[in-house]
């Protein structure tokens, strides 16, 4: 099973920008498409975006299009996400997660096999 860890949470201001990574063990990372999920207290696991195996393919919830962005590094074994003017409903623990398949098929939680073990992201008013 792949390991994942993200990095890159923070606290940061309304419109400010931040850059979460998602660094596997293995480099069958290169292998799946990595999606992005966040959870906020008392909510349930929402997804972000997600992005296909060799990056050529994208997609993203309604919530943060336009303003998140989603990459990968095979080489690096890394997939990032960008987030810019954030605001404070983006507030919550970010993960990443290893999807079951290559392509973009299907996003909810059970479309994804390993996870990372999340990174908070608190954006201040």
């Amino acid at each position: 099973q792949v390991q994942l860890v993200e990095s890159g949470g923070g606290l940061v201001q309304a419109g400010d920008s931040l850059r979460l990574s998602c660094t596997a063990s293995e480099r069958t990372f290169s292998s799946y498409a990595i999606g992005w999920f966040r959870q906020a207290p008392g909510e349930g696991r929402e997804f972000v975006g997600i992005i296909n195996w060799n990056g050529g393919s994208t997609y993203y919830a309604d919530s943060v299009k336009g303003r998140f962005t989603i990459s990968r590094d095979n080489v690096k074994n890394t997939a990032y996400l960008q987030m810019n003017n954030l605001k404070p409903e983006d507030t919550a623990i970010y993960y990443c997660a290893t999807h079951i398949a290559g392509d973009i098929i299907g996003v909810a939680v059970a479309d994804f096999g390993s996870w990372g073990q999340g990174t908070q992201v608190t954006v201040s008013s």
